[in-house]
């Protein structure tokens, strides 16, 4: 559970890495990172619903995850439908919705994947670790690590977890640093080493570096 004091052990962490994250921290001020996370989702249900929103600006984002829970929710129920809705769904009826040909494709995938056991459920995903699951869940088409690291971050809420191909992570870095150019993966991999074990607030503060 993240308490007010792990908020503050973090905090007092990643401050006192240098000045710049000392003032970064200042200038955003508390860490609102828990109030973000995603209300108890499992893995399949965050990752259809990352799917949905790829791509996409968030109102877009908003009005097709409305429509796809409308039209396949149970009983006309506003609410995630079960995977083996998801998979007898007619093609035409998710476009309705307004996910492209790719993106049915990715979350009928993920549905076949929960009735295979690929994708776990919620309490064997507790048990497995970033790793585990990283490798496992990039084995479904079209789900690729930053996917699965949003999935880790936002829904099982792991801390440690820095999404070293996310433009933005890469740009607030830049920005924090003054730097000329952004750092290349393994190189933000590599500076992120210092961060830990608190690598998902330093993300989530490298977001929020002022342009």
């Amino acid at each position: 559970m993240l308490t007010p004091q792990f908020y503050a052990e973090a905090t007092q962490f990643l401050s006192a890495i240098d000045n710049d994250w000392a003032q970064l921290i200042s200038i955003v001020g508390a860490c609102t990172f828990d109030t973000e996370a995603e209300p108890m989702l499992n893995p399949y249900e965050a990752l259809v619903q990352a799917v949905a929103y790829q791509q996409l600006q968030g109102k877009a984002g908003d009005a097709i995850f409305a429509k796809f829970k409308k039209h396949f929710g149970q009983d006309g129920k506003n609410e995630f439908p079960a995977p083996e809705v998801l998979i007898k769904a007619q093609f035409d009826d998710l476009r309705a919705c307004g996910f492209s040909g790719r993106k049915i494709e990715t979350i009928q995938g993920i549905a076949n994947g929960v009735i295979s056991g690929l994708v776990p459920s919620r309490l064997d995903a507790e048990n497995m670790s970033d790793a585990e699951l990283i490798e496992r869940l990039v084995t479904l088409k079209g789900i690729g690590q930053w996917t699965v690291e949003m999935m880790l971050m936002f829904t099982l809420k792991r801390m440690d977890i820095l999404p070293a191909d996310d433009f933005a992570v890469v740009e607030g870095y830049k920005r924090l640093k003054k730097l000329e150019v952004a750092p290349k993966r393994k190189e933000i991999v590599e500076i992120g080493k210092a961060w830990s074990p608190y690598r998902t607030i330093a993300s989530w503060y490298l977001w929020r570096v002022p342009k």
